[in-house]
């Protein structure tokens, strides 16, 4: 009979536990902790307009991946003359806007009839390629640099930040001129356009590492007297294991969206050198050369010049929405 009374006391002490239990599991879930990947993808994903320009640039990068696919399916090849689609006369579209129609859904070239849209698609793969080639270029150069500067300081960092001077005060334009102006159309074995593209990117890449050495160089000289690297420096760690460990995971969010931003600043340079006659040599496809053959026609055939300046201002645009958006994201003050 004793059984009985201790039975039910262990069951009365043994449901408040249960709920309690109950209770504080959703709690512990709501204020679980979250890594800071997971704040700067939280708050990405709440960005409509960084994620549309995302989704632009990476249906642009597809469209320069998928090139030839694109041309072989929708388009003509790029060299290929169709006077059929011109009136011989003038030289312009026999069709309107330019000559859209179904087979060229982009119209065609004045004087030449070539396909706009063979020309639009390869002429992305040109551009991008040397917007993320250089800005890799800047970026690697600009972070050693940067950090070398900001970590060694003494006469390292005055050496550096001289030379980060001179470059930013060297007029990019009139080196690359001269520069192009001496060398082969072709050399290391590449064809015309490659080995301009190539030119290009050294360029392009070697005077834009200064712009990011020196946002390096700031966040290095901040982040060097932090209690975390004082700690790493008792404990014996060496100056390349400081670096590499403790500074350098600290100054991700800076570079990737210097990186991102740097990348549509690349573009119209090299559409600047193009449209000047010193980038990407013709026939072959660029956006900024294709500007500079619609200059004198765009009183006759407007849309030869508005179909590539509308490449350009998208693609720019989408870059700039999505670097913005990611910078706002990555930043740890932002709410």
């Amino acid at each position: 009979m004793s059984l009985g009374p201790e039975a039910s006391v262990t069951d009365e002490t043994s449901a408040p536990n249960t709920d309690a239990a109950e209770v504080r599991g959703p709690a512990e879930k709501a204020i679980a902790g979250r890594s800071l990947k997971q704040i700067a993808w939280r708050r990405l994903k709440r960005d409509k307009v960084a994620l549309g320009g995302a989704c632009v640039v990476i249906f642009l990068i597809l469209v320069a991946i998928l090139a030839p696919v694109l041309v072989k399916l929708f388009g003509h090849p790029i060299d290929e003359y169709h006077t059929d689609q011109l009136d011989l006369t003038f030289g312009t579209p026999i069709k309107p806007y330019g000559g859209i129609s179904s087979d060229f859904i982009l119209g065609v070239e004045p004087t030449s009839g070539r396909d706009v849209f063979s020309r639009i698609v390869y002429g992305a793969q040109t551009s991008l390629t040397v917007a993320f080639l250089s800005a890799f270029v800047s970026t690697f150069l600009g972070v050693l640099f940067g950090a070398a500067a900001g970590f060694l300081g003494g006469w390292v960092d005055a050496t550096i930040s001289r030379v980060m001077d001179f470059l930013l005060a060297f007029p990019q334009l009139l080196f690359s001129i001269a520069l192009v102006s001496v060398l082969p159309y072709s050399f290391l074995g590449l064809d015309g356009r490659w080995s301009r593209i190539l030119v290009l990117v050294g360029v392009i890449g070697f005077f834009g590492w200064p712009y990011i050495g020196r946002i390096v160089r700031g966040q290095t000289l901040s982040l060097r007297e932090r209690e975390f690297v004082e700690a790493a420096r008792s404990m014996g760690a060496r100056s390349p294991r400081i670096v590499f460990r403790e500074l350098l995971p600290n100054l991700v969010a800076p570079i990737l969206v210097y990186a991102t931003l740097i990348i549509p600043t690349n573009i119209l340079t090299e559409a600047a050198l193009s449209f000047l006659g010193v980038g990407i040599p013709p026939p072959n496809p660029s956006w900024g050369g294709m500007l500079s053959d619609a200059v004198s026609v765009y009183q006759i055939d407007p849309m030869y010049m508005i179909v590539p300046g509308a490449m350009i201002f998208i693609t720019v645009l989408a870059f700039n929405l999505f670097g913005d958006g990611l910078r706002d994201a990555l930043d740890p003050k932002a709410r």
